[in-house]
C-alpha cells in the first residue's frame, strides 16, 4: 500500500484513480482512509458545494446533468456525488446515476460517483462529507450532491452544502403544507421541474408564498437551467459577502 503522503499528493494533483480509491476506503471505514482525509483538512478550497434534493421522480438527476453541462461550458471542473438507496444483497447503490449521466462519462473534468446509504439516515451516505472534502482537495470547482430524495428526511444536506436546491414536480397540492415543515425549511431555492405540465403555474405560485426563489424548468430540454445557475451563483456570492462582512 502506498504511504499517506503519496496518496495525498496524487489527490491534490487531481488523480481520479486516487480520488476513487480514497472514497472507497472511506465508505469501508478504513482507518488509513480516515487518516488521509484528516490530513487534507488544512488544504484551501474555493469549491461551490450544491445540494440537490427533493421528491423521487422530480428529475433531480436530469437537472444535475444539465447543470453539469453549463458548468463545463464555463470551464469549471465538476464533481458529482449521487447518493442512492442500498441494495439489500450487496450494500451497494441500486440506481446507478452514472448511467443516467452518460453524456459526461468521457469528460476527464467530470467525476461521478454513486454512494450507497447503507442504512445511514438523512438522505446521504455516511461518507458523503468526507467524499466532498476529497473532491475539494482534488481541485473540483463545483461539487453537486444529489440526496436519496425520500421526502422530509433530507436535512443533513444543509450541514454540507452552501446552497440547497429542492426539486419538485407540478401538482403538489396539499403536499406543500407538509413540505413547510421539511424540505422548504432547508431550501435556498426551489426548482419546479416539468414546467410544461398544465398545473405547473399553480405549483410555482403556491410555492412562492413560502420561498422567495422558485424557478420553473424543463430539465429534459434545458429550459430554465441558466436561471437556476444564476440563482445559485447569486446565493453563493451572498454567502461570500456575509463571510467577508463578519470577518
Amino acid at each position: 500500500m502506498e504511504n499517506m503522503e503519496v496518496l495525498k499528493n496524487r489527490i491534490t494533483y487531481g488523480d481520479v484513480r486516487a480520488v476513487s480509491k480514497l472514497i472507497t476506503m472511506l465508505e469501508a471505514q478504513d482507518p488509513f482512509g480516515n487518516a488521509v482525509v484528516k490530513s487534507l483538512d488544512s488544504l484551501p478550497s474555493q469549491a461551490s458545494i450544491i445540494g440537490i434534493t427533493g421528491y423521487p421522480g422530480a428529475g433531480k438527476s436530469t437537472l444535475i446533468d444539465q447543470l453539469t453541462t453549463c458548468y463545463r461550458a464555463e470551464g469549471k471542473k465538476v464533481g458529482i456525488l449521487a447518493v442512492d438507496t442500498s441494495s439489500p444483497r450487496t450494500g451497494g447503490a441500486i440506481l446507478g446515476d452514472r448511467i443516467r449521466m452518460q453524456s459526461h462519462w468521457s469528460d476527464e473534468h467530470v467525476y461521478i460517483r454513486s454512494m450507497a446509504t447503507r442504512g445511514h439516515h438523512g438522505g446521504l451516505a455516511k461518507a458523503t462529507g468526507d467524499a466532498i472534502q476529497v473532491l475539494e482537495a482534488a481541485g473540483y470547482d463545483v461539487i453537486l450532491v444529489e440526496t436519496v430524495g425520500v421526502g422530509q428526511e433530507e436535512g443533513q444536506i444543509i450541514d454540507l452544502a452552501q446552497t440547497v436546491v429542492v426539486v419538485v414536480a407540478p401538482g403538489l397540492g396539499d403536499d406543500i403544507q407538509a413540505m413547510k415543515a421539511g424540505l422548504l425549511e432547508i431550501a435556498h431555492l426551489v426548482v419546479v421541474n416539468k414546467a410544461d405540465r398544465s398545473d405547473a403555474d399553480a405549483t410555482v405560485h403556491a410555492l412562492r408564498n413560502w420561498v422567495s426563489h422558485v424557478i420553473p424548468t424543463i430539465a429534459l430540454n434545458g429550459e430554465g437551467i441558466h436561471a437556476v445557475i444564476d440563482a445559485i451563483d447569486a446565493h453563493q456570492r451572498k454567502i461570500v459577502e456575509q463571510h467577508t462582512y463578519r470577518s
